[in-house]
């Protein structure tokens, strides 16, 4: 994968991006955010990201979209190595709000969002001949892209209390979750990366943000997304906070060896299950070791301030 030009690593389908991470770790001013994280996700696939508030669930999810440098491993995104090709990673995930990275602006309007949005997208990766088009036949393209990202993402302007005239600030939690869905989409990035996701949410919204992920992933876009409970369906990344605390009898590694701290697996709950379980090939097989809350929130404060 690795010595494939960034070029064709882009253009080649399908679409979504395949992530692979080995012994990734990412340390901060105080403490390792998350380390020795290994798992394989095929492209178009859905990755749950679950665990307590300060846990290393965000940082982790920026270090893989190339929005954080990491320390110890590597991952690679679409054949894209991190921590060398960060800017590459850039290019084709898609971030939804990320609190202090990418956030709604509350005074601006749904439409206000997305006209800027798919302005930026056409000033920076347009080609010379699409910026040379005529303004009537720029417009147009950048209006299908709306369109088609707000129906991917759910978005029912005419339901809103003002239709697209309708303030961030007015928006239910869930659709305010549609919208950065969306505006990630219009850049039609091959890994969509979402923070939060059932944060705030009522049971019957939170079913519905899971159902909008899924269809996501399923028309081929790998979906990374943070959360406090993962769906059973998704592959699996657990953090806990506190990395220092002992590894648990029950939390043994197929090599036999305990987990240093932090992070239990998918692989992990089928051997309390079955001792002689083996690991699928594609679920997680994440370890953590001494990752802290403190060190987590001022890496993540590091970012927000770049």
């Amino acid at each position: 994968m690795g010595g494939e030009s960034v070029g064709t690593e882009a253009e080649e389908q399908p679409h979504g991006a395949a992530v692979v991470a080995d012994g990734f770790g990412l340390k901060g001013p105080r403490g390792w955010v998350f380390r020795e994280v290994s798992f394989r996700a095929e492209p178009g696939a859905l990755v749950a990201i679950e665990g307590p508030s300060g846990s290393g669930r965000t940082c982790l999810l920026l270090a893989l979209t190339g929005r954080m440098k990491s320390h110890e491993g590597g991952a690679e995104v679409g054949g894209l190595p991190l921590p060398r090709k960060m800017a590459g990673v850039r290019r084709i995930s898609g971030l939804g709000q990320v609190p202090g990275v990418s956030e709604l602006d509350p005074a601006f309007t749904v439409a206000e969002h997305l006209r800027e949005r798919a302005l930026l997208q056409r000033r920076y990766d347009g080609s010379v001949r699409a910026l040379l088009r005529r303004p009537a036949e720029r417009a147009a393209t950048s209006r299908a892209r709306i369109e088609e990202a707000v129906a991917a993402a759910g978005l029912d302007l005419d339901a809103l209390p003002k239709g697209e005239r309708t303030s961030v600030r007015d928006l239910e939690r869930l659709e305010a979750l549609r919208l950065s869905i969306a505006l990630a989409l219009i850049g039609r990035p091959r890994l969509l990366a979402v923070d939060d996701t059932d944060l705030k949410l009522s049971d019957a919204d939170r079913a519905e943000a899971w159902a909008l992920l899924r269809s996501v992933a399923a028309s081929g876009t790998t979906v990374l997304a943070v959360c406090s409970e993962a769906p059973a369906d998704a592959l699996r990344l657990t953090t806990r906070a506190g990395g220092t605390q002992p590894a648990e009898p029950d939390d043994v590694t197929e090599a036999g060896e305990a987990p240093e701290a932090g992070t239990t697996t998918d692989a992990d709950a089928e051997s309390d299950t079955d001792p002689d379980a083996e690991a699928e090939p594609d679920t997680t097989t994440t370890t953590t070791a001494s990752t802290t809350e403190e060190g987590a929130a001022d890496a993540l404060a590091e970012t927000g301030r770049a």
